[in-house]
């Protein structure tokens, strides 16, 4: 066999001469999956579980919707859009799932209504108690309707900083206004709601139940 034959089998020659052909084997280059990248796909929470975290949480998130808006209609929708706003694709690990369905669901809320602190309205408390049958007493009840007849801009603020535990900034940067506007819009709604003793339990056991969501 000539030399020329034999570069072209063997692929030697020349460092420079173009590679033509190995004879009776081809090379093929399997795509490798990293190890890394699969644990970090692992850690972020997937469709199925905001899925479930909106079906185990849904009577307080649906609750959180209704204080939030003040309106059954809007509160479904809030509680719908948060659903599908989570599951179309949010790299968000999944121990921080629960927090941050909660989080989309006021964003929403934030975003239908724009409560603001120069146009602050209070919704009309619903006359029929059915409508505010969210809680488990009666006197959870009454909470909740002294909540919804705060001013929008105080309501989310209550919500957001009492009930669901924002610090002042996280307020702030959510609703648009300064961090002394949520520092006195809390300080009104909590003589609101203050204005009644029977309120006081249910609030209390309405947050220990969210931190223990939370922390589950």
């Amino acid at each position: 066999m000539r030399p020329e034959t034999d570069n072209l089998v063997t692929g030697s020659g020349p460092p420079n001469a173009p590679v033509q052909c190995k004879a009776g084997r081809t090379k093929l280059n399997m795509p490798r999956t990293n190890p890394i990248s699969t644990e970090k796909a692992r850690a972020y929470a997937t469709r199925t579980d905001f899925c479930r975290v909106f079906v185990e949480n849904m009577d307080s998130m649906h609750l959180l919707s209704f204080l939030l808006t003040a309106d059954q209609t809007k509160a479904e929708e809030c509680f719908v859009s948060g659903l599908e706003g989570c599951v179309k694709g949010n790299h968000v690990f999944r121990d921080w799932a629960r927090s941050w369905a909660r989080r989309t669901i006021i964003l929403n809320a934030v975003r239908m209504l724009a409560p603001g602190r120069d146009h602050d309205t209070a919704a009309p408390v619903p006359g029929d108690p059915v409508n505010c049958k969210f809680g488990r007493t009666p006197q959870a009840d009454a909470a909740i309707a002294s909540i919804l007849g705060l001013g929008d801009f105080e309501r989310f603020v209550f919500v957001m900083s009492v009930l669901e535990r924002y610090s002042d900034q996280g307020c702030s940067v959510l609703l648009g206004c300064s961090r002394q506007d949520v520092r006195e819009a809390r300080i009104r709604a909590l003589r609101h709601v203050a204005e009644s003793d029977r309120i006081r339990t249910p609030l209390q056991s309405y947050h220990s139940e969210t931190l223990v969501a939370h922390s589950s």
